[in-house]
């Protein structure tokens, strides 16, 4: 079975936790939005806590975790708005 990339761009402290604006991850064909966020932990430990806070973005638009991707879709990890 062949893997698809998905560029995952982070922002905030996940972008300060990894050390980078920008990661790649490989994921089966059918893969969903939660997928993702489970190989984004497995590969980057320091996202664990940070991930289930943070709103998940595909192709500019917000997602719920059961969202499937597609091929060379693009994940944002943004962080969790404060407010007040």
């Amino acid at each position: 079975m062949s893997l698809e990339r998905h560029l995952v761009r982070l922002f905030g402290p996940a972008r300060e936790a990894v050390g980078a604006e920008a990661v790649e991850i490989a994921l089966p064909p059918g893969a969903t939005a939660a997928d993702a966020l489970t190989a984004l932990a497995v590969a980057h430990p320091g996202l664990t806590g940070l991930l289930p806070r943070s709103r998940v973005a595909v192709n500019l638009e917000y997602v719920d975790a059961r969202t499937p991707l597609a091929s060379g879709d693009e994940i944002a990890i943004l962080p969790p708005v404060g407010g007040g």
